[in-house]
């Protein structure tokens, strides 16, 4: 199944859990997605003006991982929100220790 980004360009729908952070890494937001790209420029806009990422201005991508279906992302989205904060610190550090915005390297994973 394909979308249309918002450059035109078709991208495939691949479930993926996220987690997404604050400027100075204070709050941690985890959800899952079939479209990383589309869903982090939501946040990223604060389209959802009330939501927790806008309220909290947790914009920035710091952690993702594709699954080859939706309920094994969902599966470690939930298993991502029952652990500890430190848990998802090891994880956001283990794929990306400088704590980058990830956003703009998405989609160059080959795709």
């Amino acid at each position: 199944m394909y979308v249309q980004n918002f450059l035109n360009f078709p991208l495939m729908k691949r479930p993926c859990t996220y987690i997404t952070t604050n400027a100075h890494h204070k709050v941690l937001y985890t959800g899952v997605t079939s479209e990383i790209e589309i869903r982090t420029l939501k946040h990223k806009e604060k389209r959802y003006k009330n939501s927790f990422t806008a309220r909290y201005n947790c914009d920035k991508l710091v952690f993702y991982r594709h699954f080859p279906s939706m309920p094994e992302a969902i599966a470690f989205e939930k298993k991502l929100k029952a652990g500890s904060r430190a848990q998802k610190i090891k994880l956001i550090e283990e794929m990306n220790p400088e704590w980058r915005d990830l956003y703009d390297e998405l989609g160059q994973e080959g795709l």
